[in-house]
């Protein structure tokens, strides 16, 4: 019988490529989002620290030059605070773009996927059926060719 070719198979093998390119960009978006958030606790965990050290240097005496290095650089971390806020939303969108891309390529692959199947199925039952029909007609041939065993 006649081999199997699926002529959608170039399309498949672009779509296929498309597809794994954003799920690795998908994954890198995904690595940079968690590198902002991973770098936004750490900045807010220096700014808690420098209330906290600014909220206990109230009880002793009070140096003004002291307190406003303190407070300059508690602002500076503030500062620090907001704008990894601001990298972290922008990596947050920036992930969810790259992953409704990639959602996008896999059903695009996934549909040249099923009619790869699809065709396949028919190609399946056309050779099953013409296989049935050479034997169907080997079948026949044969029992019109038989002598009867009594005569």
């Amino acid at each position: 019988m006649k081999r199997f070719r699926f002529p959608l198979r170039p399309v498949a093998v672009l779509r296929a490529h498309r597809e794994l390119r954003a799920r690795e960009a998908f994954a890198a978006a995904v690595h940079v989002y968690v590198q902002a958030e991973e770098r936004l606790a750490a900045t807010r965990a220096r700014a808690a620290e420098l209330a906290a050290a600014l909220f206990a240097g109230r009880g002793g005496t009070f140096l003004a030059a002291d307190a406003a290095s303190a407070f300059r650089s508690y602002r500076a971390e503030c500062e620090e605070v907001v704008q990894d806020e601001r990298a972290m939303i922008e990596a947050k969108a920036v992930m969810n773009k790259k992953r409704d891309e990639y959602l996008e390529a896999n059903r695009q692959l996934k549909v040249v996927e099923r009619l790869e199947e699809k065709a396949r199925a028919n190609h399946r039952f056309e050779t099953n059926r013409a296989e049935q029909a050479v034997l169907d007609e080997f079948a026949g041939y044969r029992s019109t060719t038989r002598r009867p065993v009594f005569s």
